[in-house]
């Protein structure tokens, strides 16, 4: 048996990614900026309210008031890892959710996305789905070789997006957490690097103007799009 089989593939020219630094990430239909309470906390709870719903399956959250959602976010928003963004809609100007890098390991070229919540002005979207490729897009050019997604593995919204998105199913962790006096067993996906350049021209594609008609409708699924990219689908779904 050779080394290569014995020990895996030799990195020669492999060099640790530095951490995002949380510049702003700008596409067509969202800006991507880091979290300031300040600047962002009212307009996304403006965005969340009457809509409770968003937090079953995070650690945290609901937040009945602007306050209490401005608090927690500057106790737990304005880190470096998590480092969190704000999804702020181009066409109306409006914050309507978040995303964060976390689990950031330049170490090992790892990377996760996480912490998302999306309101229903933004979720199904092209905004969202331009934030989540803007993210992933400034991972893979920040060096990192792989791009990861966890969620729990009853939340099937999230792990159809996580499918959409082009990441591949590598399993469930059973048990691994309690989440609000709740078990959760985990279902993981990911992305690496040799998938990446594929997996851009399937965003490129979705995200063309021509992908969509004068009312805005998709032409094309970017679930189809990425589905010759993925490694391994989810058998959840």
């Amino acid at each position: 048996m050779s080394d290569h089989a014995k020990l895996g593939a030799p990195l020669p020219n492999w060099t640790p990614p530095a951490p995002p630094d949380g510049r702003p990430l700008d596409g067509a239909s969202v800006r991507l900026e880091r979290m300031d309470p300040d600047t962002h906390a009212g307009d996304l709870h403006r965005a969340y309210s009457g809509h409770d719903g968003l937090w079953s399956y995070l650690p945290y959250g609901p937040f009945p008031s602007a306050a209490g959602y401005h608090r927690w976010a500057k106790e737990t928003a304005t880190g470096p890892d998590p480092l969190f963004y704000v999804l702020r809609d181009r066409a109306t100007g409006h914050c309507g959710g978040v995303a964060s890098y976390l689990r950031i390991t330049p170490a090992a070229g790892s990377i996760e996305v996480g912490h998302i919540c999306l309101a229903p002005e933004i979720a199904r979207s092209r905004v969202w789905t331009e934030g989540m490729f803007l993210m992933m897009q400034h991972a893979f050019d920040l060096g990192y070789r792989r791009y990861e997604w966890k969620c729990n593995a009853l939340n099937l919204a999230s792990r159809r997006a996580a499918q959409r998105l082009g990441f591949s199913y590598e399993g469930t962790f059973r048990q691994m957490s309690v989440v609000k006096g709740r078990n959760r067993d985990t279902a993981w996906f990911s992305v690496i690097d040799a998938e990446w350049g594929a997996l851009r021209e399937a965003f490129a594609a979705w995200l063309a103007p021509s992908n969509f008609d004068a009312r805005g409708r998709q032409r094309e699924r970017l679930s189809d799009l990425t589905r010759l990219v993925r490694a391994g689908s989810d058998p959840a779904l």
